[in-house]
């Protein structure tokens, strides 16, 4: 379950970076909410999957609440889910 973690993890700050840094200006600079359209509901899954599988691995890779506090943030703060990969996943 840490590899499916560690790709969901890296899919969902690839799709927030999208998200927020060419889908966001392109809506509101070019007036154009196709691409907002198009890459919101794949993030908001990989979200939803990320903070699911965050809690599932919550016990098995022995995270204290700091830690799972933190893995929680990241997936709010531009490129914070790259860190946690990093930081927690790799082996």
């Amino acid at each position: 379950m840490k590899n499916t973690f560690r790709i969901v993890s890296i899919l969902e700050g690839i799709s927030y970076i999208l998200l927020l840094f060419i889908a966001v200006p392109i809506k509101y600079f070019g007036h154009d909410e196709s691409y907002v359209k198009m890459l919101g509901m794949p993030h908001g899954l990989l979200f939803v999957a990320y903070l699911f599988l965050a809690y599932m691995l919550k016990g098995e890779l022995k995270w204290d609440n700091t830690t799972f506090r933190n893995i929680l943030l990241a997936s709010i703060i531009p490129f914070g889910t790259f860190y946690v990969d990093k930081k927690y996943l790799r082996s």
